[in-house]
């Protein structure tokens, strides 16, 4: 009503002049617009673009304004409705008033089957109007046949039109077959059976309804099973008399009956079938039912599930054909409206592994679909794994009797009490069933006189009585059925056809009967009834939750508009809604403050004594002891501890200390100076103990090697090893770097009752290949450390002037060695735990670079401290002789292994000298036995013969000197 206040902006300053202004005082001067009229008595003027506050301050509208006139309540403007101001000052149709007046109800201004004729007024009828009504041949008035209107109302109830009634004895039947299930998974024919019947006796008694027919009813038990429902199906078939029409009651004997009857040309019209799968019009093309499909929940979920915010549910459901594609349509449905189905379970009859699993996946908002007798197994184990509380809400379909979780049930071991705990809170969405607005129906009854003559009807409590909330819909079915049968027959007139030719091969009546159907709409006492184009009923759905044990309303919903009607009545056991998921808290896990700073302590000290060695080890350099141990060697030892030392300080720097930005960073340096340390530290001692074992393990090849010894090659050989390092560092951090991980652990539980998990994460530095270029590292890295080892031991006993620290070396090498072979498979093993794999690989660089820097340097500093050798090279000769006593000990540890070897000689010589003395005596036996001895002369003279040649009297002792030679 402001839109047009920019618009008489222009004209304030003629509505804000005072009635004197300006000259004319007349009310209906031109100049001044036309004088403001006051509001009518129980109505009102709209003032096109003024506020109230504007009306009361002008006196006067412009020319060409125009003023409408509306009525409170139920009231209507006698007169003109708009009023226009005139370039005379006048309005125009002032010579006609503009009056309110109560009207009465306009319904009486029609009358089915017959006419109404109005006298003292015209429309609408207004105070003093009367009418008369007079009904159609073959129809007679029931109530009164005038009314006169008096302050709003009609004088007389409205009557109506009935038609003439065949006598009860020449009506012809028509013969409906049902299936009520009095038992199983629904026992909703308990209710529903006597409600059909009630709808059939009223149907029955009316005159205008199937005047000259009665509808008459033979039912059957199907227990809610198709089996049973099979049975059933063929007696009514295959048996006298012909039935018109059939009406199944749950969705699985709706399924089986109505594929089966279009073949045999039945409509088949269900009060109690959900099952969407009944709405496909190709499987089922007869199909009608006044129960809503199952899928006119799930519309209603969605708007709960956005209203309350949740983004992520589960559901749970009976292995049956209506809750699966229940479920398919919901899942669906909450794709398009951006929420997850984090978790589906279904089950046949035993529920107890998919709540365990329900459980385990941490499902908070939780779908039910299965029936009643399944919803108490599920709910004890529901009970049983504690999945209720205020951190949970259980979505259930509200068809269930009221107390449906307090009924004995043999198949669970829970209590009442279990049961009741377990349930508490829960949201169900429910069809309305019962016209909540309790208005008169098609029967003449409304929704609140239905329930008290149908409770008289049963035989227990209707909290006990199966289907009563579907009893409505029953009874509701019956007379749609009367309507579309009374429509296909004209109502008892001449254009209609004769219901008791239809047989089975009569496609002509089923066909109109169909068309009869597919147009219902009237009102009952279960609201509107009226059919979509698959047979469905169009209805509201009710939302309630149990709280207190019984169910309460807390709102309506039309999924046709989108239309959430809201009581704010629902109660949370925790105060509010709950969260969809465990509220997850990430937390990470930083490294100890008081370990890092104890280590970072012990690694500045560290620091600070290799800066120490190292200024002693160049301040020292001319001294002739440091100069025999290479002292540039030692200084790159000294700076690669530093740098190791210095890798403790970003080795403990996590998101504590620094940004996630800063983390590639403070990665990269972690492994350069780590690298680069290694390399300068232990590649120096390695290439001296590499140079010591060349040298004086092959003495007779090396023996020039020890008298001169060339420093450019250690120092190339340091090169390499840092040269190796730096180039395969370049390409690490060039084609993979290191860049920030998280690693996440399981999640744990506060200590506090609160609906919030702890995440813990750990940072890591790593690499897309971290593993592979590890095993580069760790590969040679290891071969050097374990080739070290070896040539320390080898070397062990070898002394040189070239290099006389040498076994300080070996030792500082082993204590490395064996500290990066346990720590890095350590600290791998334990990359989870930061405050153990921190304290591993920290302290192992601290104590190998304080070894290291304690073996190499601190005799040094004793040996000239207390000997005073820094002084001159002359004096540390003299005072010494370390040199000389170094060379003696060397020449006496050689001689002793040139005369063991000697010795070894001589046992061997003189083992062949016995053996040549051996055979030697063989030889002179067999020569005295071949030549006997000549005996000897009397005379005593010595026997003649040759004299034997000189050579041969001293051949044996030649030989024996030769043997000694």
């Amino acid at each position: 009503m402001l839109l047009l206040l920019l618009l008489l902006l222009p004209l304030a300053p003629l509505f804000l002049r005072p009635p004197g202004a300006g000259g004319a005082q007349t009310p209906n001067a031109t100049s001044e617009g036309c004088q403001i009229i006051h509001p009518p008595w129980e109505g009102g003027i709209r003032y096109r673009g003024l506020t109230r506050d504007q009306v009361k301050a002008i006196n006067f509208l412009p020319v060409d304004y125009e003023i409408e006139y509306v009525c409170r309540g139920e009231r209507e403007v006698v007169g003109p409705k708009v009023r226009k101001c005139l370039a005379n000052g006048s309005w125009t149709d002032m010579d006609t008033p503009s009056r309110c007046v109560r009207i009465c109800s306009k319904s009486y201004l029609t009358l089915e089957n017959g006419k109404v004729f109005l006298t003292g007024g015209d429309l609408p009828a207004l105070d003093g109007a009367r009418v008369d009504f007079r009904c159609d041949s073959d129809f007679h008035l029931v109530g009164s046949s005038r009314s006169i209107c008096s302050q709003g109302q009609w004088s007389t109830p409205k009557p109506h039109c009935q038609v003439n009634r065949t006598p009860h004895s020449e009506r012809r039947a028509v013969y409906i077959g049902a299936l009520f299930p009095m038992s199983g998974g629904w026992p909703g024919g308990q209710a529903c059976q006597p409600a059909v019947e009630m709808a059939l006796e009223d149907v029955n008694s009316r005159r205008d309804i199937l005047p000259d027919y009665e509808l008459k009813l033979i039912h059957h038990d199907s227990k809610c099973d198709p089996g049973q429902a099979t049975k059933y199906l063929y007696e009514l078939l295959y048996n006298d008399p012909i039935k018109i029409i059939l009406m199944p009651g749950c969705s699985s004997v709706s399924t089986l009956v109505a594929e089966a009857a279009r073949m045999w040309n039945l409509i088949v019209l269900s009060y109690g079938s959900s099952s969407p799968a009944l709405s496909n019009r190709q499987r089922f093309p007869t199909f009608f039912r006044t129960h809503p499909s199952a899928t006119l929940h799930n519309p209603t979920r969605v708007k709960l599930f956005e209203k309350w915010g949740w983004k992520k549910i589960a559901t749970i459901q009976q292995t049956t054909e209506v809750f699966t594609s229940t479920l398919d349509d919901l899942e669906e449905r909450v794709k398009e409206a951006g929420i997850e189905i984090t978790f589906r379970q279904s089950f046949f009859s035993d529920p107890a592994v998919p709540v365990k699993n329900l459980k385990r996946q941490d499902a908070r908002i939780i779908v039910g679909l299965f029936y009643e007798t399944e919803a108490r197994k599920v709910f004890c184990e529901v009970y049983k794994e504690r999945l209720f509380g205020k951190k949970y809400v259980w979505f259930l379909i509200g068809w269930y009797a009221d107390n449906w979780f307090k009924i004995y049930d043999p198949s669970i071991n829970c209590t009442v009490d279990e049961m009741t705990e377990a349930v508490e809170g829960h949201i169900t969405t429910e069809i309305v069933m019962l016209n909540p607005a309790n208005t008169r129906s098609i029967s003449n009854m409304t929704s609140q006189e239905f329930v008290e003559k149908l409770t008289k009807r049963l035989k227990r409590h209707p909290e006990e009585t199966g289907g009563f909330q579907e009893a409505p819909l029953a009874y509701d079915a019956i007379w749609a059925l009367a309507l579309a049968l009374n429509k296909t027959s004209g109502g008892g007139g001449r254009s209609g056809v004769r219901l008791e030719d239809f047989n089975y091969n009569n496609q002509t009546i089923t066909d109109q009967i169909y068309r009869a159907m597919n147009s219902s709409s009237f009102e009952g006492v279960s609201g509107h009834v009226v059919f979509d184009a698959s047979g469905s009923r169009m209805a509201w759905t009710l939302i309630e939750q149990l709280q207190g044990g019984s169910y309460k309303k807390i709102g309506y919903y039309d999924s046709t508009k989108d239309d959430l009607s809201w009581s704010k009545t629902d109660k949370w056991i925790g105060g509010s809604p709950p969260a969809d998921q465990t509220l997850v808290i990430k937390t990470f896990r930083f490294l100890s403050q008081k370990l890092f700073i104890s280590v970072s302590v012990l690694s500045s000290l560290g620091i600070v004594l290799a800066v120490v060695c190292l200024s002693f080890n160049i301040y020292n350099s001319h001294v002739r002891y440091i100069q025999n141990s290479q002292p540039n060697l030692n200084n790159l030892t000294a700076v690669g501890c530093s740098l190791a030392l210095a890798a403790v300080f970003p080795l403990g720097l996590d998101g504590y200390h620094i940004g996630r930005s800063q983390f590639p960073f403070v990665c990269q340096a972690r492994l350069w100076l780590l690298g680069l340390g290694f390399s300068l530290g232990y590649g120096s001692m390695f290439t001296k103990i590499w140079w010591v074992h060349t040298v004086f393990t092959k003495k007779e090849e090396k023996k020039e090697w020890r008298k001169t010894l060339e420093p450019w090659k250690l120092y190339a050989t340091v090169g390499l090893l840092v040269g190796m390092d730096v180039l395969t560092l370049a390409i690490w951090q060039i084609v993979d770097p290191l860049h920030r991980t998280i690693e996440t652990f399981a999640k744990e539980e506060p200590k506090e009752d609160i609906d919030v998990s702890i995440l813990p994460q750990l940072e890591h530095c790593s690499s897309k290949k971290m593993n592979t270029w590890l095993g580069i590292f760790y590969g040679y890295k290891g071969l050097l450390l374990l080739l070290g080892i070896f040539l320390a031991y080898e070397t062990k006993s070898v002394s040189t002037e070239k290099i006389n620290d040498h076994r300080a070396v070996g030792m500082a090498i082993y204590n490395v060695a064996v500290l990066c072979l346990i720590t890095a498979p350590v600290t791998m093993i334990l990359s989870s735990q930061q405050d153990a794999a921190f304290a591993f690989a920290s302290l192992a660089i601290v104590f190998s670079s304080y070894i290291t820097l304690v073996v190499l340097f601190v005799p040094k500093m004793r040996r000239l401290i207390t000997r005073g050798e820094w002084q001159s090279e002359a004096q540390d000769t003299m005072k010494t002789g370390s040199s000389t006593n170094n060379n003696e000990e060397e020449k006496s540890r050689l001689l002793e292994k040139e005369n063991r070897e000697l010795e070894k000689i001589i046992a061997e010589k003189e083992e062949r000298v016995s053996e040549l003395r051996h055979q030697l005596q063989s030889r002179q036996q067999l020569r005295s036995r071949r030549h006997p001895p000549t005996p000897p002369d009397p005379s005593g003279a010595l026997p003649r013969g040759p004299p034997e040649p000189p050579d041969r009297l001293s051949c044996d002792g030649s030989r024996v000197h030769l043997l000694y030679k």
